[in-house]
C-alpha cells in the first residue's frame, strides 16, 4: 500500500523536473544560441516478492515477482542541433554553421558559446558586450597568422594608421601598334609625336606623396621592331626630379640617361632592352629596368644631394605575352599597369570571412589581415556544463577543448552579420508540456487512490 504512495510521489517530483526543463526551453525560445534540454526518465529499484525458478522435469520455469518503487530522472540532455540563422547585417555578429564553439575569456577562466553577439569596446577588443567576456583568437604578426600559438584577445584597432609604403615595383604591360603610320618624307615634330604612345601611372615615395611616372614610346626610324622609350617622373616638376633609367641591380645615378630601347622579334614578343648606357638585357628571363628620381622637398643627405628613391620597371619576360609588353598590329594600349606603393591610411572598416579571418580595410585602399577567430570542439559536447549567460564550461566528461581555426578538423564555418537562433521547437515543447501535465496528473491520482485505500483500512474497526 505504501509503495504506491512513494511511487506516485516520485512521479510527481520528476514530472515537475521535466516541466521545469520544458518551461526553461520555452522561456529561451528567442535566446541567441540557446540549446534546448530534454529529460529522460528511468524506472527505479524493484522489491522482489518471489524469485525466478528454473524448469524441472515435472514443472516449467517460474518468472520472478517484482514490484517497482517508482521512477527517477535518467538524464537531462542538451540537444546541440543547429539553430536557424538570422541575418543582422552587423559585422561583429557571428554565427556558426556546423560544429564548434566560440572561445571567451573572463580573467583566466575560459568559457564557450554559440551566441556570437559580439562588439568592440573602447580599446577595440572584440568582446561580448553583455558581460565583457573577451573573444579569443590569434592576432596576425607581419600579415601572418600562426594558429599554433596560444589564443589571445582579438583587437581591431579602428582608426589606427597604416604607414605609407614607397613604390618598389611597377609592372608594365602594354601593346605597341606594329602598323607603321604613313608619314611624309620630312615629318614635322607634331607628326612624329602623333606616332608616340604615352603611358603614365602614379607612384609613391616613402612619405606617401604621389608622383607621376610617364613613359613615352616612339618608333625608331627605319626599324620595324624597335621603339625608343623615355621615362620621366613628374614631367612638369620645376626643378626636375632627374629621373634616370638603367639595367642592372644598382639604381642609376643622378643625371644618368632616362632613355632605353625596346626590341621585339617578328612574332611581336619582347626580345631585348638596351639602356641609355648601351647595356643590353640577357637573352632570356625577366626584363627589369631600374628607375631612380630625386624626392623633392626632403632634407638632403650627408653629401648635400637630394634624397633619391629607386624602384623597378618590370617589362615582362623575353618571349612572353601575358603581363608583357608586346608589339601586335592592334591599337596601342595599356592593358595593365600595377605598382605596390600607397599613401598613409586609416583603418576604416573590417570584415570577417567564413574561416574567421579578420581583414582590415584601410582608407588608402589596402587590405590587411588583422587576426582570426578561434573555435573549440569537444569529443562529447553534450558533456559540457551550462554556466549561464549563453556559455558552457568544460567538464570531466566533455573531453578537452580542441581549439583551432574554422573549417579544420570538423569545425564549422563562421558567418558574419548573422546570429544563430535558439533550436527550441515550440510545437514540440507544447506537446511535451501536455504529456508532462498528464503524467503529473496521473501520478497525483495514484496518491489520491492510495490514500482512499488507507482510509478504508482505518474504517474497518467502525
Amino acid at each position: 500500500m505504501m509503495r504506491s504512495l512513494f511511487a506516485g510521489v516520485s512521479g510527481l517530483q520528476n514530472h515537475q523536473t521535466r516541466m521545469d526543463v520544458v518551461g526553461n526551453n520555452i522561456a529561451n525560445v528567442n535566446t541567441t544560441g540557446f540549446k534546448r534540454g530534454r529529460v529522460n526518465f528511468q524506472d527505479m529499484l524493484y522489491q522482489q516478492l518471489a524469485g525466478a525458478a528454473r524448469p524441472t522435469e515435472d514443472l516449467g520455469g517460474i518468472n520472478p515477482k517484482e514490484v517497482g518503487l517508482g521512477m527517477s530522472v535518467a538524464s537531462i540532455d542538451t540537444i546541440h542541433l543547429q539553430g536557424a540563422l538570422q541575418t543582422t547585417g552587423v559585422p561583429t555578429d557571428l554565427a556558426l554553421m556546423g560544429t564548434g564553439f566560440f572561445v571567451l575569456k573572463s580573467g583566466e577562466q575560459t568559457f564557450y558559446t554559440r551566441a556570437g553577439t559580439f562588439g568592440l569596446d573602447n580599446q577595440g577588443t572584440l568582446v561580448n558586450p553583455a558581460n565583457g567576456m573577451r573573444v579569443q583568437g590569434w592576432m596576425a604578426q607581419d600579415q601572418l597568422l600562426d594558429v599554433s600559438r596560444d589564443v589571445e584577445d582579438l583587437v581591431i584597432p579602428v582608426g589606427s594608421k597604416d604607414p605609407a609604403k614607397a613604390t618598389t615595383q611597377v609592372n608594365f604591360a602594354c601593346n605597341l601598334d606594329k602598323r607603321i603610320p604613313e608619314l611624309p618624307e620630312d615629318p614635322t615634330p607634331a607628326q612624329v609625336r602623333a606616332s608616340t604612345w604615352r603611358s603614365s601611372i602614379k607612384v609613391y615615395d616613402s612619405f606617401g606623396d604621389v608622383h607621376t611616372l610617364q613613359v613615352d614610346f616612339t618608333r625608331v626610324p627605319g626599324a620595324n621592331n624597335s621603339w625608343n622609350a623615355t621615362a620621366t617622373v613628374d614631367p612638369l616638376s620645376d626643378p626636375p626630379t632627374n629621373a634616370a633609367v638603367g639595367l642592372g641591380e644598382a639604381a642609376p645615378a643622378t643625371g644618368g640617361p632616362n632613355v632605353f630601347t625596346v626590341n621585339f622579334d617578328n612574332d611581336g614578343l619582347l626580345l631585348s632592352v638596351i639602356d641609355g648606357a648601351g647595356n643590353e638585357s640577357g637573352g632570356a628571363g625577366q626584363v627589369v629596368m631600374n628607375i631612380a628620381f630625386d624626392v623633392l622637398g626632403t632634407t638632403p643627405g650627408a653629401d648635400g644631394a637630394p634624397i633619391r628613391q629607386a624602384f623597378t620597371l618590370d617589362l615582362g619576360t623575353v618571349g612572353g605575352y601575358e603581363r608583357n609588353i608586346t608589339q601586335y598590329a592592334q591599337e596601342s594600349s595599356t592593358k595593365m599597369v600595377e605598382q605596390d606603393g600607397y599613401a598613409m591610411g586609416y583603418l576604416d572598416n573590417f570584415k570577417i570571412d567564413q574561416n574567421g579571418v579578420i581583414t582590415g580595410v584601410f582608407s588608402n585602399g589596402t587590405n590587411r589581415v588583422l587576426g582570426q577567430v578561434a573555435l573549440a570542439s569537444f569529443a562529447n559536447q553534450g558533456g559540457l556544463e551550462k554556466a549561464g549567460e549563453n556559455t558552457f564550461v568544460q567538464s570531466t566528461n566533455s573531453g578537452l577543448a580542441n581549439i583551432g581555426p574554422a573549417r579544420v578538423a570538423g569545425k564549422g564555418k563562421v558567418i558574419s552579420g548573422a546570429l544563430e537562433m535558439s533550436n527550441v521547437d515550440l510545437a514540440d515543447q507544447f506537446v511535451d508540456m501536455i504529456v508532462t501535465q498528464r503524467g503529473f496528473q496521473a501520478n497525483s491520482r495514484t496518491i489520491q487512490t492510495a490514500d482512499q485505500l488507507l482510509q478504508e483500512l482505518l474504517t474497518l474497526k467502525r
